[in-house]
């Protein structure tokens, strides 16, 4: 059984880490955050220290060094911008970490924290549960024992509605968050990279503050994609059906079904993790370049292969900013 502490356990992700780490007989000794509306570690470790201080509980996880309570695991479940330094944290004190998606914001922040690795003999994993999902992997056998030369074309769209709160949280600052690829789509460009495999384009048509459409090529795929925050760009059924959310992925024509089960793949991450098959530094990598790619680049507008939803109007920012 290992001992585990959370930084970040009152944000949204926390209580999927939390059964994940009960689902799995390990421990949770300690935690931190800021906020203190946490009582949801009643549901599964009551008796864990928490802290709202970071000093505090720094000092509590080294004073339970070299007793049956000392931290063998940290998970990092902070807003984005602050898992690099809460990550060499947890690896500096003698842990393990396990963090959420996105690892860090910048592809060099990688190449840093392999250096800490190195330095503390620790092992850093990230959360890219949609590699776990049997869909998915399914998609990627699929393609692998397909025909060699044969490139798919895929559209993938994505929409999960946002309210005004969202726009004065950390996750509408793009440099906290790094804009709505990075927040909401990180995970499904690991994805696309990992069964259709090395990018070898990347083009953007929309950005703005609630969505970003583009087009992506691989080794084996031509994607098209819309990834968007704002209701108002929900298909008219969806919106109709009283849904906030829509999820769809074709390929060539036919739709590839993966919303069934996509909220319970941490405890299969954390089984993975724990039996030595996470997924590390290297393998993170890719998703990274592709989304610091696509905040960095100047969209062109409706040419060329772009997402059907890309012609959606764009809608003035709530604070007033233009889209």
């Amino acid at each position: 059984m290992k001992n585990f502490a959370i930084i970040g356990v009152g944000g949204y992700i926390a209580p999927r880490h939390l059964r994940a780490i009960k689902d799995t007989n390990n421990n949770l000794v300690a935690a931190y955050d800021v906020f203190d509306s946490v009582g949801i570690m009643d549901s599964f470790y009551p008796s864990a220290s928490f802290f709202t201080q970071q000093e505090l509980f720094d000092r509590h996880l080294s004073k339970l060094k070299g007793t049956d309570k000392q931290v063998d695991m940290v998970t990092v479940c902070t807003p984005n911008y602050l898992h690099d330094a809460h990550i060499r944290y947890g690896l500096r004190m003698g842990a393990d970490v396990i963090s959420e998606k996105p690892l860090v914001l910048n592809p060099w922040n990688i190449d840093a924290l392999q250096e800490v690795e190195r330095e503390t003999g620790g092992t850093l994993n990230n959360i890219l549960q949609l590699r776990l999902h049997d869909s998915i992997k399914a998609l990627k056998a699929k393609v692998e024992n397909g025909p060699k030369d044969k490139v798919y074309d895929v559209d993938l769209t994505y929409i999960t509605s946002r309210g005004s709160w969202y726009y004065t949280s950390w996750k509408g600052d793009v440099r906290k968050s790094g804009g709505i690829a990075t927040n909401i789509g990180v995970h499904f460009y690991d994805m696309l990279q990992w069964v259709f495999g090395a990018v070898k384009k990347n083009v953007v048509h929309v950005s703005s503050h609630d969505r970003v459409s583009g087009y992506l090529e691989f080794d084996k795929a031509r994607v098209r994609y819309f990834l968007s925050i704002n209701e108002n760009t929900l298909p008219k059924e969806i919106k109709e059906a009283g849904k906030k959310t829509y999820r769809l992925l074709e390929m060539d024509g036919e739709e590839v079904e993966f919303s069934d089960g996509f909220t319970e793949l941490h405890t299969d991450s954390y089984r993975h993790i724990l039996d030595g098959n996470g997924f590390g530094l290297d393998e993170v990598r890719p998703c990274i370049e592709i989304v610091h790619d696509i905040r960095h680049a100047s969209p062109i507008g409706l040419k060329g292969e772009y997402h059907p939803f890309a012609k959606l109007e764009l809608e003035e920012h709530p604070f007033g900013w233009t889209s």
